[in-house]
């Protein structure tokens, strides 16, 4: 994993990046907010809360942002009342922008931050919710999802989605096949996207398989550019001689690197396998989709994960 994250550094030093940090009372944030500023790699903005920051840190090479006495504050909640269109009042916004994981969303969307990370002290929900109501998908993207990288040695792979949608329609899993390939792109993978089933080829003809042979379809029918097949098994997604018998002529079987999963449980379910049976480290959930980069760190993680999952959100806003 340190080869990876050494090489988005290259991609993101220098560039002035500015990822929100909603979380600054919570010492693992804020040590590698402190890092990241050091380091040069990105232009930290924490978002002060009534629990304070912790003094231990050298906070100087940050920006601190206090929601009460933020100055802009006013056109904020004019704009949060703009685009959340009749479903906030004035009153309603004032409130809300009060919360340190909606103004920090706010601020990514106005353009004066270019991602952000949270999650180390708030639930998903708390974290995704601001930015599914205002940043939004991008432009014929339905929904956002969590892809992991996951990473063994010198193998890389992306698994998707992992974290988010418990049962995708067809639609649905040939945007996630697309953003994925996008995804592997910028860990250095050379995308070749297959679309997983206990079906290969339409060896089974029943309503789960044939959802995934139309999201292949429809993915190979927006003409990404990206090398995507399916309906197809793991074993002739990933091993060449299956590959070859069980779906002949295809570009992709037997040497899949990125992995759609046809529903949440099959795609939890996968990477934890990976990760505890085959060894394998597990980055993410990553969430992909979204106008403007934002994730969702588990309140489990220590202060490398965060550095490490903000270099990413960095990474991702050059993306877009």
């Amino acid at each position: 994993m340190a080869n990876i994250i050494n090489e988005l550094k290259e991609k993101i030093k220098g560039k002035g990046l500015k990822i929100v940090f909603p979380e600054s009372n919570d010492e693992r944030i804020v040590e590698a907010a402190v890092r990241l500023a050091k380091e040069g790699l990105v232009n930290p903005i924490l978002i002060k809360t009534d629990k304070g920051i912790p003094e231990k840190f050298d906070t100087s090479k940050c920006t601190i942002i206090d929601p009460k006495e933020y100055e802009e504050f006013d056109k904020m909640v004019e704009a949060f009342v703009l685009r959340r269109k009749g479903k906030a009042t004035e009153e309603q916004a004032r409130t809300m922008l009060l919360d340190e994981n909606y103004f920090g969303t706010m601020l990514v969307y106005l353009n004066k931050a270019d991602g952000l990370v949270s999650g180390a002290c708030h639930s998903t929900g708390d974290t995704v919710r601001p930015a599914l109501q205002i940043i939004k998908t991008k432009p014929g993207i339905r929904r956002t999802f969590g892809y992991f990288l996951m990473v063994r040695d010198n193998e890389k792979y992306i698994f998707g989605d992992c974290a988010i949608n418990p049962n995708p329609e067809a639609e649905d899993l040939a945007q996630f096949a697309i953003e994925s390939a996008k995804a592997a792109e910028m860990f250095g993978i050379v995308p070749k996207v297959a679309l997983l089933s206990f079906s290969t080829n339409g060896s089974a003809k029943t309503e789960e398989a044939e959802k995934v042979l139309k999201a292949t379809k429809l993915a190979q029918e927006a003409n990404s550019g990206y090398a995507i097949d399916g309906e197809m098994q793991f074993d002739a997604a990933f091993v060449p001689s299956v590959g070859i018998k069980k779906y002949p002529g295809s570009k992709v079987a037997g040497h899949a690197n990125t992995f759609i999963f046809p529903d949440l449980n099959s795609g939890n379910i996968g990477y934890k396998i990976a990760q505890r049976l085959g060894g394998f480290e597990a980055m993410g959930p990553i969430l992909a989709g979204l106008n403007s980069p934002v994730n969702d760190l588990s309140r489990g993680c220590d202060s490398e994960d965060a550095y490490n999952t903000s270099i990413i959100t960095a990474a991702q806003s050059l993306l877009n």
